[in-house]
């Protein structure tokens, strides 16, 4: 089976982004139905593919990984009613879970992008992750500097960072960047040409399996 998104996918969106209104997207709900439908083949196959790495992930199904088009906007200034962009989580307990796992997100204009990891955890669970780095902070620091992890996505980075040093580590903590850290996620962007070529789904998997080893050692904090 073939996995390769289709132009016409990327051309709703685009259009939505124009368009983005009920009335409009009512009119264009059969585009919209064929869309989703195109990236939760992706899904599947991604699934299917990277469940030989990561067999953790192996009983998810399609439609419950691909996010909702519509917006919650009862709490943002931003009242468009849609989002532009078609995105996938794949978490080892299902889409819902507030935990590690893969993120794929397909939007045109050099938007779309494969990370992981794990974005704005609870309270509780930053601890945690904070003392797993405290404890192990070397092979932490094994799996951000392998070579081919940091070709792919760069320095471990947050812009949500605390200022100061969390309470109870001291400022000269050899891994003080990381547990100033709220976030902890990577990723690259995939260019248009990338999202349509038949190489995206081995692309996916790639990326995936080089974070792996991340989003291990994050769940593993949680796990304990």
């Amino acid at each position: 089976m073939a996995y390769t998104i289709q132009p016409s996918t990327l051309g709703f969106l685009r259009q939505l982004r124009q368009h983005n209104h009920r009335a409009w997207f009512e009119q264009h709900r059969d585009e919209y139905l064929l869309a989703r439908a195109d990236v939760e083949q992706l899904v599947a196959g991604v699934i299917e593919k990277f469940s030989q790495i990561d067999s953790a992930i192996a009983g998810l199904e399609p439609k419950d990984c691909l996010f909702r088009i519509y917006r919650d906007t009862r709490f943002s200034k931003d009242k468009t009613p849609y989002k532009t962009h078609l995105a996938a989580s794949f978490h080892r307990n299902g889409k819902k879970v507030h935990a590690p796992g893969y993120y794929l997100h397909l939007e045109p204009g050099g938007k779309s992008f494969i990370g992981g990891g794990i974005w704005h955890p609870f309270p509780e669970d930053l601890k945690k992750i904070r003392q797993e780095i405290d404890y192990n902070l070397e092979e932490f620091e094994q799996i951000l500097h392998q070579p081919a992890f940091r070709r792919r996505f760069g320095q471990l980075t947050d812009e949500e960072a605390l200022q100061r040093p969390p309470k109870g580590y001291a400022a000269d903590h050899p891994g003080i960047a990381y547990l100033k850290m709220r976030n902890f996620v990577v990723g690259h962007e995939i260019s248009d040409e990338e999202v349509l070529s038949p190489k995206l789904l081995n692309q996916i998997v790639s990326s995936f399996a080089l974070m792996k080893p991340f989003i291990d050692f994050l769940s593993r904090a949680l796990d304990d």
